[in-house]
């Protein structure tokens, strides 16, 4: 057992070569795509909305299509089912995620000028558990929306939990819920922080193969 921690140890002061650095450079950079697109995008379609409402999901804000008029259609109709209005106020994912997004982006920065396994290890895990706890938080709040309907609405419905992911029916109207161009970005930053985690693991492996024959 001594043994594994001392070469797991050694490991992680292992340098990084050039390439995980860039990878984490350009994932920083990546990072900058959710203060200017959206993340999450919303889409209901119904006989009377046959053109469709749109919701756009910033790290930041809620944006309607047409000028904002849908968010104020969305909310009128949210009305009727005792929802709460959705506004910026109400998520307070807002004041918190662009700020810890950056931090995680300056920590990229951070673990390519160390340049060693461990730094890139621990912002791979930073990240990890923040991607995590994002869909987490964006799930419940979609389910305490659907689950806090006013009893005094003057159209009663079950409660429901808009989707997250895909494809829904709720009443009349289909609701697709897909993620939006600063997800994929956020999603590339994640993949090329892992694929330069995996390769200098074993490489490091490699190195400790070839030192020990």
């Amino acid at each position: 057992m001594h043994a594994f921690f001392v070469r797991f140890n050694r490991r992680l002061t292992a340098p990084l070569d050039l390439w995980p650095r860039l990878c984490l450079v350009v994932a920083a950079l990546l990072l900058a795509a959710i203060y200017f697109f959206p993340l999450w995008n919303m889409t209901m379609f119904a006989p009377q909305y046959p053109e469709g409402l749109q919701l756009d999901i910033f790290s930041y804000s809620l944006v309607g299509g047409n000028g904002g008029q849908d968010l104020k259609e969305i909310n009128l109709l949210n009305h009727y089912i005792g929802m709460r209005d959705l506004a910026v106020e109400e998520f307070t994912e807002f004041k918190w995620l662009p700020f810890v997004v950056g931090i995680i982006g300056l920590l990229y920065l951070r673990a390519s000028v160390i340049g060693t396994l461990g730094s890139l290890l621990d912002v791979f895990v930073v990240n990890l558990y923040f991607s995590l706890f994002s869909l987490w938080s964006f799930g419940f709040k979609l389910y305490s929306y659907g689950h806090t309907l006013a009893p005094t609405a003057s159209v009663k419905v079950e409660p429901f939990m808009p989707p997250m992911f895909g494809y829904k029916q709720l009443a009349n109207f289909e609701v697709y819920s897909y993620p939006a161009l600063a997800s994929y970005a956020m999603g590339l930053s994640t993949l090329l922080v892992t694929v330069a985690l995996v390769a200098t693991w074993r490489r490091t492996r490699r190195d400790d193969t070839t030192t020990a024959s």
